[in-house]
C-alpha cells in the first residue's frame, strides 16, 4: 500500500502544528521545514481545514493549527480522509470496465483486508504519538529550532 502524496503531506502538516502547539503557524513554514510546494500544501491545508483537523484563520496575523489536540487526531482518520477515493487496484474503481475475473477472483477479498488491516494499523496511533519524545523530528520541524540557510533544514543551537 502506498499513500498519496497528499496524505503524506497531510501527516507532515499535522506533526508540524504538533510540535508547534503555542504557535499560529503559517504555509510558508510548514512548506519549507517540509520541503514542499507552498501551492501543493495549499490544497492540503484546504483539505485538513475542511475535514476538521485544522483551524485556518485569514490575514495578516492568519495561519493554521491543530482544530483538536494531537492526542485526538488519529493517523488513520487522516489516512482515509485523504485516501478514501484511491482505489488500492483497478478492480477497486467504480469508474472501471468490469473485470472479467470478477465471478471467480480471490484476490480483491484478500486485497480488501489487507487494506483493513493496513487502516486497522493506522488506527492505533495519533499525531501525538508521532511527534511526542522524537527529538530528530522536532529538530527538523519546531519553529524553536534556527533554519540552515544554506541547507533548509533546522539546526541545533549551539
Amino acid at each position: 500500500m502506498r499513500l498519496t502524496t497528499r496524505t503524506d503531506l497531510a501527516l507532515r502538516t499535522l506533526m508540524f502544528c504538533a510540535l508547534n502547539p503555542d504557535l499560529i503557524v503559517r504555509k510558508h513554514e510548514v512548506a519549507e521545514r517540509c520541503n514542499v510546494s507552498e501551492n501543493h500544501l495549499a490544497q492540503v491545508i484546504n483539505g485538513l481545514a475542511h475535514k476538521g483537523f485544522v483551524t485556518t484563520l485569514r490575514g495578516r496575523n492568519g495561519g493554521l493549527r491543530l482544530a483538536r489536540p494531537a492526542e485526538e487526531i488519529g493517523v488513520g482518520s487522516v489516512a482515509r480522509a485523504f485516501e478514501g477515493g484511491v482505489p488500492v487496484a483497478d478492480c477497486f474503481a467504480t469508474s472501471r470496465a468490469h473485470c472479467p475475473l470478477a465471478a471467480s477472483c480471490r484476490l480483491r477479498d484478500a486485497l480488501a483486508r489487507a487494506v483493513a488491516a493496513f487502516y486497522d494499523s493506522l488506527d492505533t496511533l495519533t499525531i501525538a504519538d508521532l511527534v511526542e519524545d522524537n527529538h530528530g523530528l522536532e529538530a527538523v520541524l519546531s519553529m524553536a529550532m534556527p533554519m540552515d540557510a544554506g541547507c533548509g533544514r533546522a539546526v541545533a543551537a549551539g
